[in-house]
């Protein structure tokens, strides 16, 4: 058990650590909002004690070991881990930080979990809550799958501090904001939202957050949001407040706890009589994003001929040597290649003696330029669970450099009709579709700029190995204007996989990424590429053209897989997402649906579904266009 001083020392380290990520904090006059920020909320030791201490202590430390190793991968904010004796002294264990935190972060508070719950000692089960993580173990794992637990509602804790806002106008704010968080957070694809108001008769901002426990269901999510703002209404007017429980957690304060470029967009998540409606979210306006990233783009500069390694604001993005990138790819050699595309290579190495990473070299040129500045500004300050993440860069030398992420599995395409055709089972290929849609979904709603992919395909799909997908190669993303329903630029992207419009007029919006998922939903669940023909007698049909007709004669199910096993799938199922997938194709682009329709239709929301949809138009290689027939 840790002594009183060395908790006091963990603290004060842990607040240095903190002090440490850079000028994103100073810049943003994010301060804690309370003293004790760090200190438990609440603590729950269970009752039972462990019939070995020394066993169960033993599984119970590498329990934590395990779920700090898991939170060391950025985008990871939900955690379970579990490490298995006799029924007596197993020991499962689950924990979350809030999703604005670095990984830095996430590991500090989750320390202070760790060191919070020593007190409870033989106890084989304990709880605890803080206003950045929580953490739950036992020795049973019912709990994995009842994340409402049997009886833990959101419990509300107020702070003694009143408002110093002009009261009526500050609860009004509060109200309504909390009400739109409650509503918007089952909606969207990680279940966390954040957002600001303004009290304009005091110039005052407020902020909130809303999360639910990753694994809990959308109902769930949904009834467990509600209570806590039904119970934060007798907080009011406090400062600020939170409601805990193991499902969910809501906080609003006067104070700022997390960055400003850290707001979701919540209309698209709310219904017709949301008081945001009204326009009262603050959300980062396009320009202010672009804004931003040239001076992320700035400090890149800046800092790229420094040979040590250092963070980058906003993220863990490291500045590599160039000379030590060379050497831990054997001088770029064969041997270390992992894969090959129109704009450069990519290599398998080792770096820091121990991170085994991917280092994409592009050619040099205007255009490879071009992408690498994309790919720098935009991954580098993204974090999400479907979303490559790109650990740093190099420009010193006479290729640009790109160190990201390393995917053991390789691209989904090796699986769907390359080497590795067939081994996916259907679980498998249903998670790759949810995933795909949850990271579009994060690109285009959640994240505080609009990013359109513009090159979603297979082969840009990686899996890591889980087989749980991430959205790769971003060289031709881009930003995108709130207030436009499209914009015109010149084409970019892979035909076969690109929505007509902007294949043919360069029409560009989100819709773009939404047919181009709609197409991989399709190779996906049929094993077949995009572009393949098949060939009915004298007549030749892509792989759209054939989902449709099978579609109107209502024997989709035809276009599963022969590969998979049919005990592995139920057939309405398969027939469902197929549908969906041509939602995503429809013309007119309004026709389609957003990612986070898309994503919810897949969590089984039927009241987004449609039955009625037009067919699908397809442009092949050639450009040449197909259109469904009757």
């Amino acid at each position: 058990m840790m002594s009183t001083s060395l908790v006091v020392v963990v603290v004060i380290v842990i607040v240095l650590m903190v002090v440490e990520l850079g000028v994103a904090q100073t810049t943003n006059n994010i301060t804690n909002s309370t003293d004790d920020t760090n200190t438990p909320l609440l603590v729950f030791c269970g009752s039972n004690d462990a019939m070995d201490l020394t066993t169960f202590s033993k599984n119970l430390n590498s329990t934590f070991s395990l779920l700090r190793s898991r939170f060391s991968n950025i985008g990871v904010f939900y955690a379970t881990a579990q490490e298995l004796g006799d029924s007596n002294d197993a020991v499962y264990g689950l924990a979350q930080c809030r999703n604005y935190e670095s990984v830095t972060q996430c590991l500090a508070y989750f320390d202070v979990a760790v060191s919070a719950v020593r007190p409870c000692g033989s106890s084989i089960g304990a709880n605890i809550y803080l206003d950045n993580c929580f953490l739950k173990y036992e020795n049973y794992n019912q709990f994995y799958d009842d994340p409402e637990g049997t009886s833990d509602t959101p419990l509300a804790i107020c702070s003694n501090k009143s408002t110093t806002q002009q009261i009526t106008d500050f609860n009004r704010v509060v109200q309504q904001l909390l009400s739109d968080i409650s509503v918007a957070t089952p909606r969207t694809s990680n279940f966390y939202t954040a957002s600001t108001r303004q009290v304009t008769s005091g110039n005052a901002t407020i902020y909130a957050i809303g999360q639910c426990v990753e694994n809990a269901s959308q109902a769930i999510c949904k009834n467990c949001m509600l209570t806590a703002y039904n119970n934060l209404h007798n907080c009011l007017p406090s400062n600020e407040a939170r409601a805990i429980a193991l499902g969910c957690f809501m906080r609003y304060s006067e104070f700022p706890f997390f960055q400003n470029n850290q707001t979701l967009n919540l209309v698209p998540f709310l219904g017709a009589g949301s008081s945001s409606k009204h326009g009262l979210i603050l959300a980062v306006s396009s320009g202010a994003g672009v804004l931003f990233l040239i001076l992320a783009l700035s400090i890149w500069f800046w800092r790229r001929k420094r040979s040590s390694v250092k963070e980058l604001e906003g993220g863990q993005s490291y500045n590599y040597n160039y000379s030590d990138s060379k050497k831990a790819t054997n001088d770029f050699s064969d041997e270390h290649m992992i894969g090959k595309g129109g704009f450069g290579e990519v290599f398998k190495a080792i770096v820091d003696n121990e991170i085994v990473v991917a280092v994409k070299k592009l050619h040099v040129g205007s255009r490879a330029k071009e992408e690498f500045e994309n790919e720098v500004k935009l991954i580098s300050s993204v974090r999400h669970r479907n979303l490559l993440l790109q650990l740093g860069w190099c420009s010193d030398g006479p290729e640009l450099l790109l160190v990201l992420e390393y995917m053991p599995q390789g691209s989904l395409d090796k699986f769907l009709w390359g080497e590795k055709k067939g081994t996916l089972n259907w679980k498998q290929r249903f998670d790759i579709i949810l995933g795909i849609a949850r990271g579009l979904a994060h690109l285009h709603e959640e994240y505080h700029v609009k990013i359109i992919h513009r090159d979603i395909k297979s082969s840009n799909i990686l899996l890591d190995n889980d087989f749980q997908p991430k959205i790769a190669n971003f060289g031709l993303a881009r930003l995108y204007p709130e207030d436009q329903s499209h914009i015109t630029t010149q084409f970019a992207g892979t035909m076969g996989y690109t929505a007509p419009e902007h294949a043919t007029h360069g029409h560009l919006s989100e819709k773009v990424d939404v047919y181009s998922f709609g197409v991989v939903a399709l190779e996906v669940i049929s094993g077949r590429k995009s572009s393949d023909v098949n060939y009915s007698g004298a007549e030749m049909e892509y792989l759209l053209n054939q989902a449709w007709k099978l579609y109107e004669t209502d024997t989709h199910v035809m276009l599963i897989d022969d590969a998979l096993d049919p005990n592995e799938y139920q057939e309405e199922k398969v027939k469902t997402i197929v549908e969906i997938a041509l939602m995503c194709t429809q013309s007119p682009a309004s026709l389609r649906p957003t990612m986070s329709q898309v994503y919810l239709m897949l969590s089984n929301e039927p009241a987004l579904r449609q039955r009625r949809m037009s067919r699908p138009t397809f442009v092949d290689a050639n450009r040449r266009i197909h259109i469904g027939e009757n």
